[in-house]
This record gives C-alpha cells, structure tokens and sequence, in this order.
C-alpha cells in the first residue's frame, strides 16, 4: 500500500502502522524521573470515523501517591497546583493506577488490530521518561503496552505545521480553544493535546487530498508570542522552576 493510502486508510492499524495512537499528560512533582514522584496521569483514546477522520475519544485520568522514597519539588507542585498528600485527591498507588492504565489502553489497542500503542504528547521525551521510570520501578515492563521509545510529539509536529511549539499559541493557531486556568493538569492537557494532534494529522490528511483545509490561524496581536521558552513539559531554569507558557 503507497505511503498516500495508508495516511488516507479508515483503518488505525494502517493509519499508523500497527501503532494505536493515546495521547498521554503527567504531571509530576519535579523534573527527574528517577526521584519525583508521578502525582497525575491524563490519557486520551482516539478513534477514527467512517471518513477516516481522526476524533478525540474516551479520557482517562488517575492521581497517583508519591511512591515511598520520592523527592518532591515544592516549587514543580505549586506550579501544577497539586498537593501530594491532599487526601482530597483520593489518590492511589502507582501500580495500581497503571496496571488499570494500561490494561484499558491494551483493550483499545486489540479491537483496533494494533499491535503496540504510542505515545502521543507535547515534549514526550518528559512524559515517556516518567512513564518508563515508574514501569521499571513497579516491573510492569510485560504489562505496558506503550513502545518503550517510539512516540509522536506534538511539539515537533506544532512546529512543522504551524510554526510554533508552545502549546497554547499552538492551539491559537489551529483553532482550538485553550483555558489558562484548566492547563497543567493531566487530563486537561491530555485531552487539549488530543485535539491538537487530530487538527494536525486531519490537516495534513486534507492537504494530500487537495482541500487545502489548514492554512494556520494568525495569532492576534495581543497574543503574539514574545521571548518564551520551548513548548511542553515543564521547563527548567536556574530558579528551578517552570514557565506557564511551557505546556
């Protein structure tokens, strides 16, 4: 099958070469993977129409204890608004939580005749390096269905389409609305990243077949990005803190 048919396929398995598609967000009380703590994991399941057309499907989320032994970075916290220990958050144990996560990914993956998920994200590489940390920690290696390397980034991809990697300007120019008070937490970004990726892969979708349907947005320009840092997972600087700008 040419390269245009299997982006043109109906089918996941021959959209993205056996790959299942699941937009993934953590949030975390730092910036290393092997010491903080996963406090959030917010997961957004695909699906594609009978067009062919790529939709934002079912979301996942789950609050998740510092595992024992965790560093937790006060700064990182207050930047995400989450408290570790808040019992409000009801939150649960990492294995647990991820053993449900990926049995629920593993599910969507079957009946979609994949034979491995991705990650989706923006800035992955900080995503898939907490996820792969705390799979290790808890020797959930057979249990996880996501490639171990593999991912589709949708800072990379912002930045071919669109022109920008921040992920709220990103979204300015797809057309997507983005809600500053709702952003850093999992399943909000889980599911704003969703819609991203689905704007970018039905563009481009679009432009092989001649329609030409996603030119970019302009930003207004009230909006109009200054000096900012790189786009996605938190960003850190010498204070060692994050930039709201960052996802």
């Amino acid at each position: 099958m040419s390269t245009k048919n299997l982006l043109l396929s109906k089918r996941m398995a021959e959209r993205f070469r056996g790959f299942y598609p699941v937009v993934v967000d953590l949030e975390t009380a730092g910036f290393n993977s092997q010491e903080n703590a996963l406090l959030e994991v917010g997961a957004c399941l695909l699906r594609l129409d009978e067009d062919g057309i790529l939709h934002p499907g079912e979301v996942l989320d789950y609050h998740i204890r510092p595992f024992e032994g965790a560093v937790i970075n006060e700064k990182s916290c207050r930047f995400i608004n989450v408290d570790p220990y808040d019992p409000a958050r009801q939150a649960e144990a990492e294995a647990p939580a991820l053993r449900d996560f990926f049995k629920r990914v593993t599910s969507e993956m079957k009946l979609a005749h994949c034979r491995r998920a991705v990650m989706v994200a923006h800035n992955a590489a900080f995503d898939q390096g907490f996820l792969n940390a705390a799979v290790e920690r808890n020797h959930l290696r057979n249990r996880c269905p996501f490639h171990p390397f593999s991912t589709f980034d949708t800072s990379a991809l912002s930045g071919i389409f669109l022109g920008h990697t921040v992920l709220a300007n990103a979204c300015a120019l797809a057309g997507i609305e983005y809600d500053n008070a709702q952003a850093h937490g999992a399943r909000y970004d889980a599911e704003v990243t969703a819609k991203l990726f689905c704007a970018i892969a039905n563009g481009y979708r679009s432009l092989l077949l001649g329609e030409d349907s996603f030119p970019p947005i302009p930003l207004p320009a009230s909006e109009a990005p200054g000096e900012e840092q790189d786009a996605g997972s938190p960003a850190e600087d010498s204070a060692d803190s994050q930039d709201s700008t960052a996802r």
